[in-house]
């Protein structure tokens, strides 16, 4: 071949406009993906009516000052049960005597995520202590965020922890 036969490609400036579009057209829709993953995994309330929460939010002072004034504690613990998780509550006073008689339900919440949150109902076994079978969990953090109810009385708990299967 001689060099005469090869043809010069120049560029003109509609190879670099069409290079410009190109490449900003693909930062821009890898930016527009990105971004809706982001939100539909996690759309950054925590709390649903996050807004109206805030608007009560003297009422849940109140409801936190009543709960003080019972003086209860919970201890959480979250043990195997075979391949499956449970979880226990003990409920004490303020001497540490055992509270009986409560309603105890809850959900047991992902840090990161409410994709794997699920509703517990805890049963009574007596002594203050409660359980929930909540069934195979994935390792790591957890939360549990609890209610407790006796009569009029409200008690509200959260407790953090970490889950390692049994091998």
């Amino acid at each position: 071949m001689t060099p005469s036969t090869y043809r010069r490609h120049e560029i003109t400036g509609g190879h670099v406009l069409a290079i410009m579009l190109l490449f900003f057209g693909a930062i821009i829709a890898i930016n527009i993906a990105f971004s809706i993953v982001a939100v539909r995994s996690f759309p950054g309330e925590d709390e649903r009516r996050s807004y109206l929460q805030g608007l009560r939010y003297n009422d849940t002072l109140e409801q936190r000052a009543a709960e003080a004034a019972l003086g209860w504690r919970a201890l959480v613990d979250l043990s195997p049960r075979g391949a499956e998780a449970q979880l226990r509550v003990r409920l004490a006073d303020r001497s540490g005597a055992p509270v009986d008689g409560l309603a105890i339900e809850g959900t047991l919440r992902r840090p990161a995520t409410t994709r794997d949150d699920r509703p517990v109902v805890f049963t009574a076994l007596g002594g203050g202590v409660y359980a929930a079978d909540v069934g195979a969990i994935a390792a790591g953090g957890w939360t549990l965020q609890g209610v407790a109810t006796l009569g009029g009385e409200r008690f509200t708990f959260e407790r953090r922890m970490t889950w390692t299967p049994p091998r």
